[in-house]
């Protein structure tokens, strides 16, 4: 009886171990243009209300990466529940390993984001104005790392986003300011870009599938 048991969780362990593999080996199409351009817009949004409300951001950091820990927690919930919902329909069966599989390539810089984040407000609150462009490269790694499992022309939005994120530096270290546009611009067309490129890919790859019928 304890072999049949221990065979069975040996089947469904391979099982888990071969649905992982493809979901990693698979495009992920969960991602909806719409939304990813919802989120490149809520960039600039913030971005001008900060330039508007906020005569100081850079005496006033809480308020300033405050509203941008929302914004970028208000994206991820955008973005993650349209996710789930497109998988279920597009990937059926492996929808759940398609969602872990792309939150696992992305997760790293995440995690680094915001340990960066801690411990600059924590042991070098005068130097938080590199955060933004700091965050920037991660994002850009993060893409580069979900080139993947997403369309490989994705590393284009990483690239930009590595670009701006080393310029914003370099603008910032003049300074050492907080700026608005700084941290929205460089969002907002990054969000704008990978929106350009899932609506692209997706049509392709629909009109593959009209093709094979």
């Amino acid at each position: 009886m304890r072999d049949h048991h221990g065979d069975l969780d040996k089947a469904l362990a391979d099982i888990v171990a071969i649905r992982m593999q493809i979901a990693r080996d698979t495009a992920f199409r969960g991602l909806g243009a719409a939304t990813l351009a919802a989120t490149s817009v809520l960039a600039l949004v913030v971005a001008a209300g900060q330039a508007v409300l906020l005569d100081d951001p850079t005496g006033h950091p809480v308020a300033f990466f405050g509203l941008w820990i929302a914004a970028a927690v208000t994206a991820c919930a955008l973005i993650g529940f349209e996710a789930v919902r497109r998988s279920r329909r597009v990937h059926s069966g492996l929808a759940d390993a398609m969602v872990f599989s792309a939150i696992e390539g992305f997760l790293p810089a995440g995690g680094a984001g915001l340990c960066l984040g801690l411990v600059f407000a924590r042991f070098a609150p005068d130097q938080l104005w590199m955060l933004p462009g700091l965050w920037q490269v991660l994002v850009g790694l993060g893409l580069f790392a979900s080139a993947r499992i997403l369309p490989r022309s994705v590393s284009l939005a990483g690239a930009w986003y590595l670009l701006a994120g080393f310029t914003a530096l370099a603008f910032a270290s003049e300074t050492r300011h907080l700026s608005p546009w700084l941290m929205g611009v460089p969002f907002a067309i990054g969000q704008g870009l990978v929106a350009v490129i899932i609506h692209f890919q997706s049509g392709r790859l629909d009109g593959d599938a009209d093709a094979d019928l």
